[in-house]
């Protein structure tokens, strides 16, 4: 459901926004892709769905596995949680229920705690809003760790589109005090990269040194 769909955004995110390999955050969600668009009933029932769907993606003792499920009890989410611990991985929780079966399943729970939705039970609403800051704040965070942010910019970002090709001027821009003009050759002559723009105008050095 809604937990499933947000945890499949933040991951397919992190690649454009911090140029990360689409391997390293990746989102999984009861019933498969097709799932993301049109629910696929029983699905999140399935303990053994969960457990296989990590056993398929060939899950390494290095992983890290975060569970989401707003009500914190779900079938599939438990079984990964249970076949991350026996593959060795860490595990973290994400509900909306406090001492919840995910919870306790992983070494670490996160538990939101919103009441009661506005529609009962429609979990899309207030638990999905506070599920998503949490993805937002725990993608941001690792991102940030592994050195793809620069003070508040997305200095590894993917120019696919017009719109970004004009966002990393500004970020080079931004972080070098140099003008649109010079922010565009720099970029040009590091093959499209903001990092090493950046370093090049900082230290006046070439693309190859500032790569």
């Amino acid at each position: 459901g809604t937990s499933g769909r947000l945890g499949v955004l933040d991951a397919a995110e992190c690649p454009p926004t911090f140029g990360v390999s689409p391997d390293l955050v990746v989102g999984l969600i009861a019933g498969g892709d097709m799932a993301f668009l049109k629910a696929v009933e029983g699905a999140e029932d399935s303990f053994d769905l969960g457990r296989q769907d990590l056993i398929d993606h060939g899950l390494q003792p290095i992983d890290l596995v975060v569970g989401i499920a707003a009500s914190g009890r779900t079938p599939y989410v438990l079984g990964g949680l249970a076949y991350a611990k026996e593959a060795g991985c860490h595990t973290v929780a994400i509900s909306c229920n406090a001492g919840c079966d995910i919870g306790k399943a992983a070494d670490l729970a996160v538990e939101v705690v919103v009441g009661p939705e506005v529609l009962t039970g429609s979990t899309r609403l207030k638990a999905g809003t506070a599920q998503k800051l949490i993805l937002n704040m725990i993608s941001t965070a690792t991102m940030v760790g592994v050195g793809k942010v620069y003070q508040n910019l997305m200095v590894d970002v993917m120019q696919t589109n017009e719109k970004l090709h004009i966002r990393a001027e500004n970020i080079v821009m931004t972080a070098t005090g140099a003008e649109r003009a010079e922010a565009k050759t720099a970029i040009a002559a590091a093959d499209g990269s903001v990092k090493s723009a950046i370093t090049m105008i900082l230290t006046g050095c070439d693309a190859p040194t500032a790569k």
